[in-house]
């Protein structure tokens, strides 16, 4: 199960790396929130969501597509309208979709170690599950009796701090496939860990492409230039304010984007930031604010909503655990230049956090259909949103 971080993911026992004063301290408070995660990650909350809550930019609509898809985590989409989900209880779900709504429900895998990342390529689904990468080929045509899973890889870290992993195929065809910290702060085997790799299809030649990238749960590729973007959730135990969140721009491979030295692009690390300085790393697109747990993102190139979202980034922000206020449990847009330049963010989709702090649904994933309309997963409701326009009379 998840362990809870400004990701929602803290250790499950206190890393070797920490300092002595503050073992103790991480370890009891990693106790208590991985009990309250246990607990509340895998709540379904079916009956009547109240999405009339949600607030959105006018002649935006948002409703329940389905309300049966515990825990649900990333969403991948193959060509004949299959939604696939991942999930952290286990099952992996496909929902077949018609006309904007569920034709049908499949459980098409259990019993699987957090199987949170899904990625449909050429008629198969490719599966995370902590140390393994698996395979279901053909499976659009069997969902009802799914193959026995190949297994594309088992050479992974078996860690679960961090280990969850959101998978995707990159534009050269190759599978991307990030490894993150096994810890809050820590230095482990850059080649290892708290690096973003990729892969063969078939699971040969696993490399780093990026280093210094804590823990990435969403990325994609820019529609124009096909760079790689990616969120990257800031440690933990600084306090309320710090580090930031980050959106970050692979503009070419071998880039370091600063974890353990630095937090954020500009806050040094307590322990390790004397070592190297924040200006040695590559910096953030743009800061997203701290503990607000960016998880998946996704470049809008649909055509339903107006035309000024062309290109902009929508992500899903999953909600702190560690704040004396909450913050996150929403949807928010990202305009910025293919280059990074001219960064901007705004709130899209909110209302999964109360005015008075309770909460009825945490954002993980977003992804943009076909059509044009937008699917936000809530793994907190075990629910996925679809979000359409039409414009205000």
């Amino acid at each position: 199960m998840k362990a809870a971080s400004s990701d929602a993911c803290a250790p499950t026992s206190a890393p070797a790396g920490l300092p002595r004063y503050a073992r103790g301290r991480l370890a009891r408070v990693a106790k208590s929130v991985a009990a309250w995660l246990v607990a509340s990650a895998v709540t379904s909350v079916h009956a009547g969501l109240p999405v009339e809550r949600i607030t959105l930019p006018a002649g935006f609509h948002i409703e329940v597509l389905s309300d049966s898809v515990p825990s649900a985590r990333e969403m991948s989409l193959s060509p004949k309208g299959i939604l696939y989900v991942g999930s952290f209880d286990g099952h992996v779900y496909a929902l077949t979709l018609k006309g904007g709504h569920v034709a049908a429900r499949y459980v098409i895998a259990s019993g699987l170690e957090m199987p949170a990342g899904v990625a449909w390529h050429d008629g198969a689904l490719y599966v995370s599950a902590i140390s393994k990468i698996i395979r279901f080929d053909a499976i659009d045509d069997h969902l009802s009796s799914p193959p026995k899973p190949v297994v594309v890889t088992d050479d992974l870290p078996t860690d679960r701090h961090h280990g969850w992993k959101f998978i995707a195929f990159g534009p050269d065809g190759k599978l991307y496939v990030p490894q993150g910290a096994p810890c809050n702060i820590c230095r482990p085997d850059p080649n290892r860990y708290a690096m973003i790799g990729r892969m063969n299809a078939d699971g040969s030649h696993y490399d780093t492409i990026a280093r210094g990238v804590r823990n990435t749960v969403g990325f994609a590729w820019h529609p124009v230039t096909h760079e790689l973007w990616f969120t990257d959730n800031g440690r933990d135990l600084l306090g309320d304010d710090r580090p930031d969140d980050k959106l970050n721009r692979a503009a070419r491979d071998g880039l370091d984007f600063g974890y353990p030295y630095c937090h954020g692009g500009d806050t040094p690390d307590p322990e390790f930031g004397g070592e190297r300085p924040c200006s040695a790393f590559a910096p953030p697109v743009i800061k997203l604010g701290a503990h607000v747990a960016s998880l998946g993102m996704r470049f809008y190139a649909a055509e339903m909503f107006p035309a000024d979202y062309r290109n902009t980034i929508f992500i899903a922000e999953h909600g702190s655990w560690n704040r004396s206020r909450k913050s996150g449990y929403r949807v928010v847009r990202v305009i910025a230049d293919a280059d990074g330049s001219h960064a901007r963010q705004e709130v899209f989709a909110s209302g999964w956090l109360m005015p008075d702090e309770t909460i009825w649904g945490r954002p993980a994933d977003v992804m943009p259909l076909p059509d044009g309309s937008l699917l936000i997963s809530d793994d907190y409701a075990g629910a996925i949103y679809r979000v359409t326009y039409s414009a205000p009379h």
